[in-house]
C-alpha cells in the first residue's frame, strides 16, 4: 500500500479499527488508492456517524427520557392517592 494513503489511515483511530476488522480493503486500497473516499464512507457507515444515525440515537434518547418521565408521574400519581 502507498505511503501517503498508510499515513491518512494512521490519522484516524476509526480508519485504523475498521481496516483490521475488514481486510478485504487492505487489498482494495494497495490495488485501487484512489477508492480512500469508499473506505471512508464504508467506514463512518461502519461505526454508525452518519447523520440519520445520529439522528436515530438522538430519537432514542428522546424516547428513552419521555417513557421514564410517564414511569415517574404514574408512579407519583399512583403513591398520591
Amino acid at each position: 500500500m502507498r505511503k501517503d494513503i498508510i499515513d491518512y489511515i494512521h490519522g484516524s483511530q476509526d480508519l485504523k479499527k475498521f481496516l483490521r476488522g475488514q481486510p478485504n480493503w487492505y487489498r482494495t486500497l494497495s490495488r485501487n488508492p484512489h477508492e480512500i473516499e469508499k473506505f471512508e464512507i464504508a467506514s463512518i457507515n461502519h461505526f454508525q456517524k452518519t447523520i440519520p444515525h445520529q439522528v436515530q440515537k438522538f430519537s432514542n434518547g428522546v424516547q428513552m427520557a419521555s417513557l421514564m418521565m410517564n414511569m415517574f408521574q404514574s408512579m407519583n400519581s399512583t403513591t398520591d392517592e
